[in-house]
């Protein structure tokens, strides 16, 4: 289940409110204090809930390529422009929200977006199967970027962030998998992988590259981690409280291994700047206030031609 449009222009309001504090309590002795207004450019890396339209995309799916079209020359990436109002949720992206980049070439923007997300991306494919065969898991986006975009579009550390949302299809797909005996296992494992795309540490690990083919160990030093948010309150599982309890107990527990895992990667990299938005708990408030916020429908879907008021999109 999606967000509507109205949905993500308050959670990007909400959002670029809340990161233009500090860092992770605890740790701005070891780093300077996140400045909003300096960054110029945006690299996001996720699923649905983050992906742009592009013009060399795969249609409703990503801004540039696919599982099959993996590569990409600097032209055809400097080219590719994001097309207006067509994101999974009936109307722009948060992240076009938070940078103002609707449409055209990113690099006409004041801030810049450069959107990796691919719409039904899981984790890691090794792990869960994909939704589709074309889509592009998190850490195989991470790897198109370091091979194909990381030299050409610009990203220096102290201007650029990075933006992780991830594990909204994975929390969904799993649900009901009788083969995962021991899900907190099952979501370390998860992590390993994510991780393993951000901290050059280990990356070699995952995608045997050496350990310079990582994100961080290409410039990017600035991360913004957002949780998964409360999708069992979501139209699809208000149905089915059985499932709608497991998947509550699936989220809690992916978002409590998510945390640790990222003051984890904070504490073995001090030289990066770590932000994290608590999306779980921003929808459950709106959710419980929907009129507080305009929203008049959180227990339907709208795919129609008039969305006011509802919080869902499908």
């Amino acid at each position: 289940m999606k967000l509507s449009g109205a949905s993500l222009t308050f959670a990007a309001l909400s959002l670029a409110s809340s990161i233009s504090g500090s860092p992770q309590p605890g740790t701005q002795s070891l780093r300077p204090k996140f400045d909003w207004n300096r960054i110029k450019y945006v690299h996001a890396f996720g699923d649905s809930y983050s992906f742009v339209q592009g013009t060399r995309g795969h249609a409703n799916y990503s801004f540039i390529g696919d599982s099959f079209n993996y590569s990409f020359t600097p032209q055809q990436l400097l080219t590719n422009e994001i097309i207006f109002k067509n994101t999974s949720s009936e109307g722009a992206n948060w992240l076009e929200f938070l940078t103002g980049c609707f449409e055209g070439r990113p690099s006409q923007c004041r801030r810049q977006l450069w959107d990796f997300a691919f719409a039904g991306a899981d984790i890691d494919a090794s792990l869960l199967p994909r939704h589709e065969d074309f889509a592009i898991p998190l850490v195989d986006q991470v790897n198109q970027w370091i091979q194909f975009a990381a030299s050409v579009i610009p990203h220096p550390p102290d201007e650029t962030l990075t933006t992780w949302w991830i594990g909204i299809n994975d929390t969904g797909d799993s649900a009901l998998n009788a083969t995962i005996p021991d899900f907190n296992a099952f979501w370390e494992t998860e992590m390993t992988s994510f991780f393993k795309a951000v901290d050059p540490r280990s990356i070699s690990d995952l995608l045997c590259l050496t350990p310079q083919q990582a994100a961080t160990n290409h410039g990017l030093r600035t991360h913004l981690f957002l949780n998964v948010p409360p999708e069992e309150r979501s139209p699809a599982s208000l149905g089915d409280p059985t499932k709608a309890a497991l998947l509550k107990t699936h989220i809690d527990e992916f978002n409590t291994i998510l945390a640790s895992h990222v003051v984890d990667f904070q504490n073995a990299n001090p030289d990066t700047t770590v932000l994290t938005f608590d999306a779980h708990s921003w929808f459950n408030a709106v959710l419980d206030n929907p009129l507080e916020f305009g929203f008049t429908n959180t227990t339907g879907f709208c795919t129609c031609a008039d969305p006011e008021g509802f919080f869902w999109f499908s």
